[in-house]
């Protein structure tokens, strides 16, 4: 239940953070926007560390380098949501950006990449994949 519960936090925080993130960008210029939000953030992640961490930051350098990957994937995620939601609606930007990820979510499962398990893509997922997409076309 707690999953479910940092789940819908996470969705909750994404939309109202891509919305604030665009009236920002709209202002300041989306680049300018971005280093703003990236700095806020890497200030604000360095406090929970010191308050609440409990593993080493240095252990970071054992992980597969790939993984390091993911600070340039915030860089992505931040600029592209501001960009997208400028072009499109909120709802319509959160709507495709939603049905991406679970796309991509699910190719993850599949295959197993990364370290995960591997979870069977059946057909009735497939058919609510659809369902998402033919959802997003009838609200648009």
């Amino acid at each position: 239940m707690l999953g479910i519960i940092y789940s819908i936090a996470a969705g909750a925080a994404m939309s109202v953070q891509g919305v604030m993130n665009t009236r920002l960008g709209e202002k300041a210029g989306f680049y300018e926007a971005n280093v703003f939000v990236q700095g806020t953030a890497l200030v604000l992640s360095v406090i929970i560390m010191l308050i609440w961490g409990k593993g080493s930051i240095w252990q970071i350098s054992q992980v597969n380098k790939l993984y390091w990957l993911g600070g340039v994937l915030g860089v992505v995620i931040t600029v592209t949501v501001m960009l997208a939601i400028n072009k499109l609606s909120p709802t319509m930007a959160i709507s495709v950006i939603l049905i991406s990820q679970l796309a991509v979510a699910a190719l993850i499962d599949c295959f197993g990449l990364m370290g995960s398990e591997k979870i069977a893509f059946s057909w009735n997922k497939y058919v609510g994949l659809a369902l998402m997409i033919a959802g997003v076309l009838v609200f648009k």
